[in-house]
């Protein structure tokens, strides 16, 4: 059972494009009249506020220095209420100011930061970066205008999205993930990875920016719910302690976390919401492509710095899906410094596209071996699979078919203990709740099996217990059904049908009769017991390969046939049976199963062919 703790962060959010013009009312909406005015980039923010603004600091600094906010701080007299304008650095000197003076803060984010709906501040003091959490940290208001960010430089858009989607990656896989955590992140990863070539080719597409900033805001949400893994502490102690970029920093060191966290169950989610095989390799390329640095050394850090900044990442327990040590720490940073792709699986996906456009003429037919290809090749990717592996896949299914012959067909065995078969017939024979619940056909059925008359011994002797069977077959309003054809067969009492012991002569334990003008027949045989599907073969191979018993359930088999109702392909399962929980071919269905005594009596419903 699935268990978590979930805390939402209560801030208003305005999201879409012009509503900055929104940002008086908000300051008043607060009970507020006289704003600081905090970031470089106020411009814009500074007409919509007008008279409100008292006081305006631009110097903010990245990693919120603790000397700057103290000359901020100096401006705040006769202040009531905090408006930053701009990414993650005003954000950060807006709450610094507000966890020093109570002050209610509205963000106005211009990139993709996410710090602004978050309760977290990080603080540089000392060459020393430090972090805090507290719920009043959280503006009171966020308002995203999408038409800030369309200014923001390719590059700066580039690196600040990469470091969005850092918030949503490492809360995929976060000690505090739960559902709501991992809707907002996978959503988030798809956006941004979607967005952000689009916002590179063209930086003025609104609608590419507005999808973009979206995904941030997501990443963001997830940012302030959970707690951040050994990324975010790398990416904390490489800024804090050796003044690297933030955003940058984030960029270059995500995919090479990632790569270490590879065996994570998030890793292939990730992928799957990035359309891509191999989601560490991707992310590295996606940066490359964008022209984001790729390399620590490209940032400015020395080399001689790599072993100091593992070192203070694994000083405290930090957690993180793979355990950490200085020495797997100091071998991120090390393929982070160099710039080195991570190793990962190519992508098919040209492959798979180039595949499925070669499939013409028939569009059915198309479309279900489109299907069939990208489901295979996924499976390929998804799973590594080796060349080794697939000649024994190829092998098995050679050796499937050399086993198939007139009286035993190992491909439906296949099937049917894959469940597909019973997948199949569900999907086909199971859409109407009044019917009789249908069942596998198996791979003894024989055509046209002699034809007897109603109270004909079926058993001709065969040792077993005897057993009257007694059926009636109706229509969905409880009318009989005259001269329906039913064919019944089943295993003897040692588990063999009469196909599988080439002693006997002519059909055993099968036959075909007739319904009469109430809808009934019966007929005379023996109690079916449970009995192993043939396992001399590959499919018996790959049951015990997989530690799977290969017996079925004891069961009477029938078929169904009248003129304007839908055939009907079933089984009668003995109640208290064996193996009724663990059927080797899925068939069981609860329905079918029937008290057997001496006797048994079962009326079988039809459902109309509307073919």
């Amino acid at each position: 059972m699935e268990s978590f703790e979930y805390t939402a962060h209560a801030s208003r959010v305005i999201f879409g494009a012009g509503t900055l013009a929104r940002l008086g009312d908000e300051v008043t909406r607060l009970g507020a009249s006289r704003v600081l005015l905090l970031g470089d980039r106020a411009g814009r923010s500074l007409s919509a506020l007008g008279s409100l603004t008292v006081a305006h600091f631009p110097d903010v600094a990245m990693h919120t220095p603790v000397e700057i906010t103290e000359q901020a701080l100096s401006r705040t007299d006769g202040v009531d209420c905090l408006v930053s304008v701009g990414g993650g650095s005003s954000t950060g000197l807006g709450k610094a100011l507000a966890a020093r003076t109570g002050l209610p803060q509205i963000a106005v984010p211009t990139t993709y930061a996410g710090s602004e709906m978050t309760p977290v501040l990080g603080e540089t003091a000392y060459g020393k970066k430090t972090t805090r959490r507290d719920p009043a940290l959280v503006p009171k208001t966020v308002v995203y205008d999408v038409e800030l960010t369309l200014g923001l430089p390719v590059g700066l858009s580039v690196t600040s999205g990469l470091n969005a989607m850092a918030h949503a990656v490492e809360a995929l896989y976060s000690p505090q993930a739960n559902p709501a955590v991992d809707a907002f992140a996978l959503d988030a990863v798809a956006r941004i990875s979607r967005a952000l070539p689009v916002v590179s080719a063209r930086p003025g597409d609104l609608e590419a920016r507005a999808d973009l900033l979206a995904g941030a805001w997501l990443a963001s949400m997830c940012l302030g719910a959970v707690e951040m893994g050994v990324h975010h502490k790398l990416c904390h102690i490489l800024g804090g302690s050796f003044g690297l970029p933030h955003a940058e920093t984030h960029a270059v060191v995500l995919p090479h976390v990632m790569a270490y966290n590879a065996s994570s169950p998030a890793m292939p989610r990730i992928a799957a919401a990035m359309g891509v095989a191999d989601a560490p390799a991707a992310v590295f390329d996606l940066a490359a492509r964008l022209g984001a640095p790729l390399s620590l050394a490209s940032l400015g850090l020395a080399e001689a710095d790599l072993a100091a900044a593992a070192e203070l990442a694994t000083a405290q327990p930090y957690p993180n899906p793979r355990p950490l040590s200085a020495a797997g720490v100091r071998s991120v940073l090390g393929e982070a410094w160099r710039g080195e792709r991570p190793p990962g699986r190519p992508d098919i996906g040209w492959l798979t596209d180039e595949v499925v456009a070669s499939f013409g003429g028939d569009p059915r037919l198309a479309q279900l071996l489109g299907d069939l290809v990208r489901r295979l090749h996924g499976f390929v990717a998804d799973n590594d699979l080796t060349e080794d592996e697939w000649k024994g896949a190829i092998d098995f299914l050679s050796r499937t078919g050399q086993m198939c012959t007139p009286t035993r067909q190992e491909f439906v065995l296949l099937s049917d203990t894959l469940g597909i078969s019973s997948a199949v017939d569900l999907l086909t024979n199971s859409r109407s709740p009044d019917t009789t619940p249908s069942a596998v056909l198996g791979p003894f059925y024989v055509e046209g099996p002699p034809s007897v008359p109603s109270g004909t011994d079926l058993a001709e002797g065969l040792p077993g217990a005897p057993l009257r069977v007694d059926v009636r077959i109706v229509d969905l309003s409880g009318q009989p059904v005259r001269e329906a054809v039913v064919d019944v067969w089943q295993s003897n009492e040692d588990g063999f049908y009469d196909v599988q012991l080439p002693e006997l002569e002519g059909p055993v334990l099968r036959a075909r009769l007739r319904s009469d003008s109430d809808g009934r027949l019966w007929f005379r045989t023996i109690r079916p017991s449970e009995y192993p599907i043939p396992d001399d073969g590959p499919v018996g191979q790959m049951l015990r390969a997989t530690g799977r018993h290969p017996y079925r359930a004891p069961h009477l088999h029938f078929m169904i046939n009248a003129p304007g109702f839908r055939q009907l392909i079933t089984q009668l399962f003995v109640a208290g049976g064996a193996y009724l929980d663990s059927d080797a071919v899925f068939g069981v269905k609860p329905d079918l199963i029937v008290e057997f005594t001496d006797s048994v009596e079962f009326t079988f419903r039809l459902g109309a062919d509307h073919a």
